[in-house]
């Protein structure tokens, strides 16, 4: 039995009784969680709470991701709705510190970094300069146990953290629950001493977790954090902090020994009928079926108005593709194309909508797909981007295309067809358009992940991308918001408000301290 898409009704009532007392903002909750945890089975099950925990984030994710990146748009420009102008607003960084998806993104992920820390306690996990160490348990089991759940914890926490500190900058680091009023004397950490917290969990979560092959796993354990997906993250922190060759060994690892690897058809991927494949390394799932643990995608994703055509409960059109995305599949009419389109982008009437996570629905908002967050494919290119310009990074890309559909270039025209790129000749990679490559090869593999806007604050390619985006779209589309926006104060505004504001209830709240608000708010 799958421990969490088969799971038991009382196994769910459990499971969501434990998340409640440990997301539970009353201080009287707290004495109920510490009295909780006494055993293995019940740390297991306030950790099922964390897993559960991770949905209510990606509800608003792709408004803070893909949206501020050249992935997604605001689908309807004209529109006056109080909905679309906040989704108009992050899709032109003029979002503001009262913006309510801004927080409630922000609510929920501390929500569950608050629920992954009381396991921790419970598990005597302490953070402290920098450092895991195991401290004394309050609830009592054997030491792999202990260590594994605590692995799977660190994880979680880790995600959290590192998302929040690539859209806010430094944040407020909680590694322990903390009375309300004493948590108001706590101010922003830096963006070093962020980083510091998610690598010290990542390492301590690779070393405190089993070293199982793929092909291993227990049914039951899929959807679990691993050792390999706590590898994966911890390379990308790497990545993300200029330490491409400490991220190369562990990245060497994964690809090496976990038994994940690509599958061979890429629209399998994302079907329901092969969930947690190989490909997967971490994914945030979900279970239909009116347990209120359903993917809310499906709907939201689908074109806007399409009524039952599509799926039942009709589409809200959001995650709107951009046509410069579109187009950069290349699918000719006859010869080799790109596979990946049709499974990620599909058409109805004159709206293009994501696929990718579409599934049929019984009951609206309560699709079956999981979300990943780490894919092998994810990995391979990770690799590339450590190693650099090589002939080695240039064969990832094309393994990556070859299981697209690239055919073996030889001669003719390289843009009349999908191919794969040539060691020599006009077509060749070089070391001055590795980098471009590479990133397109991310856009187009990774389309709504909500990996895009990472990816460019990365690699330093963020403000030209999103400047030449801008362009490339404004008569069409940017030119017909209300009130218009001059082209050159859009594009002037990624560098206004790189970053997304400290919600200002945070601010207005506290009493005790002052906090400093990020730039251009």
């Amino acid at each position: 039995m799958n421990w969490f898409k088969q799971i038991s009704i009382i196994t769910l009532v459990a499971s969501l009784s434990a998340c409640n007392k440990i997301i539970d903002l009353k201080p009287e909750s707290n004495v109920t969680v510490e009295n909780y945890y006494h055993n293995y089975d019940e740390v297991k099950v306030a950790l099922s709470g964390c897993y559960n925990g991770l949905q209510k984030p990606l509800e608003t994710e792709w408004m803070m991701t893909e949206l501020r990146s050249d992935v997604s748009k605001q689908g309807s420009p004209g529109s006056t709705s109080v909905a679309n102008i906040e989704l108009s607003d992050l899709n032109t960084y003029l979002q503001n510190s009262s913006h309510s998806q801004v927080y409630n993104y922000w609510y929920y992920t501390y929500k569950n970094i608050r629920s992954a820390n009381y396991v921790l306690r419970s598990l005597g996990i302490e953070y402290t300069d920098g450092k895991i160490t195991l401290g004394e348990p309050t609830a009592q089991m054997d030491d792999a146990q202990r260590k594994q759940l605590a692995g799977e914890a660190l994880f979680i926490r880790a995600y959290h953290y590192f998302n929040l500190v690539r859209l806010f900058g430094g944040v407020f680091i909680l590694t322990r629950s903390e009375d309300p009023e004493a948590l108001k004397s706590i101010n922003r950490s830096s963006v070093e001493d962020c980083y510091k917290l998610i690598t010290a969990d990542l390492e301590a979560a690779q070393n405190f977790m089993a070293k199982k092959n793929f092909s291993a796993m227990a049914q039951e354990d899929l959807g679990r954090a691993t050792v390999w997906a706590a590898k994966s993250l911890l390379a990308k922190v790497y990545l993300t902090t200029n330490r491409k060759t400490d991220a190369l060994p562990l990245l060497d690892e994964v690809i090496n020994n976990s038994g994940h690897d690509l599958l061979s058809n890429y629209a399998d991927v994302f079907s329901i009928s092969n969930e947690m494949n190989k490909e997967i390394v971490f994914a945030v799932r979900y279970k239909a079926g009116g347990l209120g643990l359903g993917n809310y995608m499906a709907n939201s994703f689908a074109a806007l108005n399409s009524g039952s055509a599509i799926l039942n409960g009709n589409g809200s059109g959001l995650n709107y593709p951009t046509d410069n995305m579109v187009s950069k599949y290349i699918v000719p009419a006859t010869g080799a194309a790109d596979k990946r389109k049709a499974a990620t982008i599909e058409r109805y009437n004159t709206l293009n909508y994501v696929k990718k996570f579409l599934s049929p629905v019984m009951l609206k908002n309560d699709a079956e797909n999981d979300f990943p967050v780490i894919r092998f494919a994810d990995v391979l290119m990770m690799k590339a981007e450590a190693v650099g310009f090589d002939p080695a990074s240039v064969e990832i890309i094309n393994r990556i295309r070859a299981r697209a559909g690239a055919a073996t270039y030889t001669t003719g025209s390289f843009s009349a067809a999908f191919y794969q790129y040539p060691a020599a000749g006009a077509e060749a990679i070089t070391s001055v358009t590795f980098l471009t490559k590479l990133l397109d090869e991310r856009r187009i593999e990774l389309a709504f992940e909500n990996q895009r806007l990472f990816d460019l604050q990365r690699t330093g390619q963020f403000v030209t991308t999103m400047q030449g985006y801008y362009a490339s779209e404004y008569d069409a589309h940017y030119k017909k918001f209300k009130p218009a926006i001059p082209l050159a104060d859009l594009q002037a505004n990624i560098t206004i408000r790189p970053l997304l504001p400290i919600p200002q209830r945070e601010l207005d709240t506290n009493n005790e301290i002052d906090i400093d608000q990020n730039k251009g708010y």
